[in-house]
């Protein structure tokens, strides 16, 4: 028989802390959150939240964890992961969540309960598929704290695992547990918010950050329905690998016929951010350049035409490519069918 806890969180606005902590678990928090800050000075990276958790393992031991990005759901609709990274857990593990959610009361009370640390002990009703999964995984006692996402359209989540034949987690490590993830929370919102050079108010919903491997860091609504309709089989961690290498960044990936994805690098990371297909017909020059190269006319010839060195002419295709996110003359041949100009002459 499963059961939920809920333990609230002074640092998240309500509810009860423990009268006084023992000195020794005073000193101990002290020095894994300086750990933390530590840890928030160096470079963004895909494995940022993974070294991060490492100081509360120091705290409050645990098997297994799972964070990231998650819909809240309602009635009609089931809460969904969107983005994840784990610890000692199956790659298959966020996909296999999003199969039962539906019918996980304890992640439903973490999403309901925002800022509150919330406890489970026990497999979940016997013979469903909720129960399959934790037993597959060797999750008995789980612990997990939810959080408003600002301007991203999800919630952060964070939560820990423990087997069966481990101890159920206290209510002192709930406490310590939640206070070490508002520190975590807000350090890590503010490195993403500052690599995208947005404020809470702006638009995270529809920008995304990933590694240069196209593992992802941060995803925002917007973008991650565009990219469930133009993934196939999207598992939530990493970006297809022939989108990155497909050119030098700025550049735009086409997500059908009125969208695009903007990519650019900041620093060693690269910022994506979701606009129109197009913002609008090529500059006359680029534009009279990519009609001609896109009928088969040589660098040479065009040059000749239009009284351009060879070198002007490569100069203007590369941005005409750049602009309209191509790196074919096939595509480029489409895209350019699809703009609203015509032929310049």
């Amino acid at each position: 028989m499963q059961t939920v806890v809920v333990i609230g969180s002074a640092a998240a606005g309500g509810g009860a802390r423990p009268g006084v902590l023992a000195g020794q678990w005073v000193q101990a928090f002290s020095r894994q959150v300086m750990a933390l800050q530590r840890q928030a000075r160096k470079p963004m990276s895909a494995d940022w939240l993974a070294q991060a958790l490492a100081p509360l393992a120091e705290l409050v031991p645990f098997s297994r964890a799972w964070w990231g990005q998650c819909s809240a759901g309602a009635d009609e609709a089931p809460p969904t992961n969107w983005l994840h990274g784990s610890l000692h857990l199956a790659l298959s593990f966020g996909a296999e969540w999003n199969e039962v959610g539906q019918a996980d009361r304890f992640a439903r009370q973490s999403l309901r309960h925002l800022g509150q640390v919330c406890r489970s002990s026990g497999h979940r009703s016997a013979g469903d598929a909720l129960e399959s999964f934790s037993r597959r995984h060797d999750i008995f006692h789980a612990m997990a704290i939810s959080m408003d996402l600002p301007a991203s359209g999800f919630r952060f989540f964070v939560s820990v695992y423990r087997g069966e034949h481990e101890r159920a987690f206290s209510e002192l490590e709930a406490t310590v547990f939640g206070e070490f993830c508002q520190h975590l929370m807000q350090l890590w919102q503010q490195r993403v918010w500052e690599s995208l050079g947005l404020s809470q108010a702006g638009e995270g919903d529809q920008r995304a950050l990933c590694d240069a491997q196209g593992r992802l860091i941060y995803l925002g609504s917007a973008v991650a329905q565009t990219l469930a309709r133009h993934l196939r089989d999207w598992q939530g961690e990493v970006l297809p690998g022939e989108w990155l290498a497909s050119g030098p960044a700025p550049r735009l990936l086409p997500m059908g016929t009125r969208e695009a994805l903007r990519v650019q690098r900041q620093g060693e990371l690269l910022a994506l951010s979701l606009g129109p297909a197009a913002a609008g017909p090529l500059p006359p020059r680029e534009l009279a350049v990519a009609w001609r190269f896109a009928q088969g006319q040589s660098h040479k010839a065009i040059a000749l035409e239009l009284g351009l060195s060879p070198a002007t002419v490569r100069t203007y295709l590369r941005d005409a490519y750049q602009r309209l996110g191509v790196d074919n003359r096939v595509a480029l041949i489409h895209r350019l069918a699809a703009l609203d100009g015509g032929v310049a002459n």
